[in-house]
Protein backbone atom coordinates (compact mmCIF):
# COMPACT_ATOMS: atom_id res chain seq x y z
CA UNK A 1 0.00 0.00 0.00
CA UNK A 2 1.01 3.54 -0.99
CA UNK A 3 1.50 6.59 1.42
CA UNK A 4 -1.87 8.33 0.45
CA UNK A 5 -3.42 5.39 0.77
CA UNK A 6 -2.01 4.10 4.55
CA UNK A 7 -2.63 8.05 5.51
CA UNK A 8 -6.19 7.55 4.38
CA UNK A 9 -6.88 4.33 5.84
CA UNK A 10 -4.94 5.69 8.99
CA UNK A 11 -7.81 8.56 8.87
CA UNK A 12 -10.43 6.44 8.66
CA UNK A 13 -9.28 3.72 11.30
CA UNK A 14 -8.09 6.39 13.81
CA UNK A 15 -4.79 4.59 13.74
CA UNK A 16 -3.02 7.48 15.08
CA UNK A 17 0.39 5.70 15.31
CA UNK A 18 0.49 4.94 11.97
CA UNK A 19 -0.71 7.83 10.40
CA UNK A 20 2.57 9.86 12.69
CA UNK A 21 4.54 7.66 9.79
CA UNK A 22 2.87 8.95 6.70
CA UNK A 23 3.95 12.16 7.41
CA UNK A 24 7.13 14.02 8.24
CA UNK A 25 8.01 16.16 11.46
CA UNK A 26 7.56 19.18 9.85
CA UNK A 27 4.23 18.08 7.78
CA UNK A 28 1.78 20.91 6.92
CA UNK A 29 -1.73 20.66 6.85
CA UNK A 30 -3.66 23.40 5.13
CA UNK A 31 -7.53 22.73 5.53
CA UNK A 32 -10.88 23.94 2.92
CA UNK A 33 -11.39 26.73 5.05
CA UNK A 34 -7.91 28.30 5.42
CA UNK A 35 -7.62 26.32 8.14
CA UNK A 36 -4.09 25.29 8.80
CA UNK A 37 -1.62 22.99 11.37
CA UNK A 38 2.19 22.50 11.06
CA UNK A 39 3.89 20.19 12.57
CA UNK A 40 3.09 15.93 13.26
CA UNK A 41 2.47 16.50 16.97
CA UNK A 42 -0.28 19.19 16.22
CA UNK A 43 -1.57 17.79 13.14
CA UNK A 44 -2.44 14.33 14.52
CA UNK A 45 -3.59 15.56 17.54
CA UNK A 46 -6.10 17.62 15.79
CA UNK A 47 -7.36 14.63 14.12
CA UNK A 48 -7.53 12.50 17.11
CA UNK A 49 -9.50 15.18 18.74
CA UNK A 50 -11.96 15.35 15.88
CA UNK A 51 -12.77 12.44 14.04
CA UNK A 52 -14.20 10.55 16.75
CA UNK A 53 -16.80 13.38 17.15
CA UNK A 54 -17.64 13.15 13.55
CA UNK A 55 -21.54 10.75 13.35
CA UNK A 56 -21.76 8.69 10.77
CA UNK A 57 -18.64 9.25 9.31
CA UNK A 58 -17.38 7.27 6.41
CA UNK A 59 -14.66 8.23 3.33
CA UNK A 60 -14.96 6.63 0.10
CA UNK A 61 -11.77 7.16 -2.34
CA UNK A 62 -12.75 7.14 -5.50
CA UNK A 63 -8.94 7.47 -6.89
CA UNK A 64 -5.25 8.11 -5.98
CA UNK A 65 -3.02 9.81 -8.79
CA UNK A 66 0.85 9.74 -8.33
CA UNK A 67 2.43 11.97 -10.33
CA UNK A 68 5.95 10.79 -10.06
CA UNK A 69 7.01 14.25 -9.15
CA UNK A 70 6.49 14.04 -5.57
CA UNK A 71 3.43 14.47 -5.70
CA UNK A 72 -0.22 12.79 -5.24
CA UNK A 73 -4.22 13.25 -5.56
CA UNK A 74 -6.55 11.79 -3.80
CA UNK A 75 -10.22 12.18 -4.89
CA UNK A 76 -12.39 10.97 -2.10
CA UNK A 77 -16.25 12.17 -0.88
CA UNK A 78 -16.59 11.82 3.23
CA UNK A 79 -19.69 11.82 4.81
CA UNK A 80 -20.48 12.48 7.84
CA UNK A 81 -24.15 13.23 9.78
CA UNK A 82 -25.68 16.52 10.28
CA UNK A 83 -28.90 16.87 11.89
CA UNK A 84 -29.88 13.21 11.65
CA UNK A 85 -28.92 13.33 7.74
CA UNK A 86 -25.97 12.02 5.93
CA UNK A 87 -24.04 15.05 4.22
CA UNK A 88 -21.62 13.69 1.48
CA UNK A 89 -18.52 16.31 0.55
CA UNK A 90 -16.49 15.64 -2.50
CA UNK A 91 -12.84 16.40 -2.00
CA UNK A 92 -9.39 16.84 -3.52
CA UNK A 93 -6.95 16.49 -1.10
CA UNK A 94 -3.17 17.42 -2.95
CA UNK A 95 0.41 15.79 -1.41
CA UNK A 96 3.35 16.86 -1.46
CA UNK A 97 5.94 14.13 -0.98
CA UNK A 98 9.30 14.31 0.73
CA UNK A 99 12.30 12.42 -1.03
CA UNK A 100 11.88 9.27 1.82
CA UNK A 101 8.24 9.00 0.23
CA UNK A 102 6.39 10.45 3.74
CA UNK A 103 3.43 13.21 3.14
CA UNK A 104 5.41 16.60 3.81
CA UNK A 105 1.76 18.94 2.65
CA UNK A 106 -1.44 18.71 2.38
CA UNK A 107 -4.26 21.12 0.88
CA UNK A 108 -8.09 19.82 0.59
CA UNK A 109 -10.48 21.03 -1.56
CA UNK A 110 -14.31 20.88 -1.17
CA UNK A 111 -16.83 21.02 -3.74
CA UNK A 112 -19.92 22.72 -2.75
CA UNK A 113 -23.47 22.60 -3.18
CA UNK A 114 -24.80 25.69 -5.34
CA UNK A 115 -26.72 27.87 -3.62
CA UNK A 116 -30.75 27.16 -3.07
Amino acid sequence: MKVVEQYLAAIVGHDWDGLRECVTDDVVRVGPYGDRYEGRDAYVAFLAATMPSLRGYEMVVDRVTYTGEGRAFAELSETVEIDGRPVRTPEVLVFDLAPDGRITHVEIYIQTAPPS
